[in-house]
């Protein structure tokens, strides 16, 4: 009797806690970059705060996007894009805290060059002007970055020829088969044509320029009416930035790897490669996680920077204001 009265007890307190849990829903895309997210929800730092979150993994960018300003999900972790901009734009979204990005002295996306390219004397940053370059979308950070190595390297930008290809595969199958003279990369796809011997290595971006990857979006409506589950969140989702960090542990500018990095990139693993053994996994992940701020903290610097690009190529509209994408009252100081 005593035994079934605990076991009653038990199931009464589990309901009861589930019950008291918040739910919140979030997209994102299944990347390496949107790691603090993951390793947030893995290591169950939003359940710590009194929250439920159901995650939903999107096709594209756009797609997540889209999912936060329709407010089919409360949260959106997502690069920058004209999508992107102008729902923020138009006051549907906000930037509450960073995501990913390129800093020097840290890896992240790789320029190769197909194997021919290399052997006419593609070999540097300079020589992508008058050459094919493979991008997943117009408008996406690796268009931005494109755009910036010829800023930077100061070539004609109009003399490149992009070539989209939709998504990351395509772009690396591209510079494989010699479809397109180049493509800059996140690390874990450039690496497989270079270990196959399909391309050659040029150099990283962050030896150009640093540059923030995207941001957390949230739906405005969702501040208004919510501001206190979003501080949870937040407090939840640095946890993560600081845990991703420890990835990028560096020694005379190489990666370590650590046991603490080991960790991490376990609870990440699961949720970007949910059908690859964990071991390997997680040894993907640790090898190709970008630069991230421990605490999370947005770039506005660099927000405003890549919103005046955007702009003057045509790509949003043209009266959207920097100050409108982000409410930089959630930003960590």
């Amino acid at each position: 009797m005593l035994f079934r009265l605990l076991v009653l007890v038990a199931i009464s307190v589990s309901v009861v806690s589930a019950s008291a849990e918040e739910r919140v829903t979030i997209g994102a895309m299944r990347e390496i970059a949107n790691g603090a997210l993951f390793d947030a929800l893995g290591r169950d730092y939003f359940k710590a705060e009194g929250l439920r979150v159901d995650f939903t993994a999107y096709a594209s960018e756009a797609d997540v996007a889209k999912a936060v300003a329709t407010g089919k999900t409360d949260f959106g972790l997502v690069s920058f894009t004209p999508a992107v901009f102008n729902y923020a734009g138009r006051g549907l979204i906000k930037a509450i805290a960073g995501r990913v990005g390129e800093k020097r002295d840290y890896e992240g996306n790789v320029l190769v060059v197909s194997t021919n390219a290399f052997a006419l004397g593609m070999r540097t940053f300079d020589s992508l002007a008058n050459r094919s370059i493979a991008i997943d979308r117009l408008g996406s950070s690796f268009h931005y970055q494109v755009a910036q190595i010829a800023r930077v390297k100061r070539f004609d930008f109009k003399t490149v020829m992009l070539k989209p290809m939709v998504s990351y595969d395509a772009m690396a199958r591209a510079v494989g088969t010699a479809q397109a003279d180049a493509a800059l990369l996140p690390l874990q796809y450039a690496r497989e044509l270079l270990v196959s011997n399909q391309a050659r290595f040029v150099g990283w971006f962050s030896e150009i320029d640093n540059q923030q990857l995207g941001a957390l979006f949230v739906s405005t409506k969702v501040i208004e009416s919510n501001r206190g589950m979003i501080e949870k969140f937040l407090r939840a989702y640095r946890l993560g930035a600081a845990d991703y960090s420890l990835m990028l542990q560096l020694d005379h500018g190489k990666r370590l790897s650590t046991p603490e990095s080991r960790v991490v990139a376990t609870a990440i693993a699961p949720y970007v490669y949910p059908d690859m053994h964990l071991s390997v996994g997680a040894a993907t992940v640790e090898a190709g996680a970008y630069y991230m701020d421990p605490q999370g903290r947005l770039d506005l610097a660099d927000l405003a920077r890549q919103v005046e690009w955007y702009k003057a190529e045509g790509l949003i509209d043209k009266t959207i204001d920097a100050a409108q994408i982000a409410d930089t009252s959630f930003n960590a100081q």
